[in-house]
């Protein structure tokens, strides 16, 4: 059951993960787009319409009143994904490429 935060359109899941109520959208997410892609709040607003202005805001507001514990969050995940990255190893169609010296 997701937990309020004192944020309007922002909950806790039940792992401590804040996302944008009624939605499956992690604030993580729409910080990573904002940092990777240098998106706006109207930007991201047009990349994902079925969030309102309100909600980017209340998001971001989140994410900046606990950017500390939050970009922590996000090291520990990118982390995780580089260790499923290198234990996964190349895809067939990289291993044929690396294999013909294209990759």
């Amino acid at each position: 059951m997701p937990v309020a935060t004192g944020y309007e359109h922002i909950v806790l899941d039940e792992e401590r993960v804040a996302l944008i109520a009624g939605t499956t959208m992690k604030v993580l997410e729409l910080v990573a787009e904002t940092a990777a892609y240098g998106w706006s709040p109207e930007e991201l607003h047009f990349q994902h319409p079925y969030l309102t202005l309100g909600q980017i805001h209340s998001a971001l507001a989140y994410y900046w009143d606990h950017a500390q514990q939050l970009n922590e969050e996000l090291k520990r995940d990118l982390r995780e994904v580089e260790k499923f990255r290198q234990a996964s190893g190349l895809s067939p169609l990289a291993a044929r490429l690396r294999s013909q010296r294209l990759l």
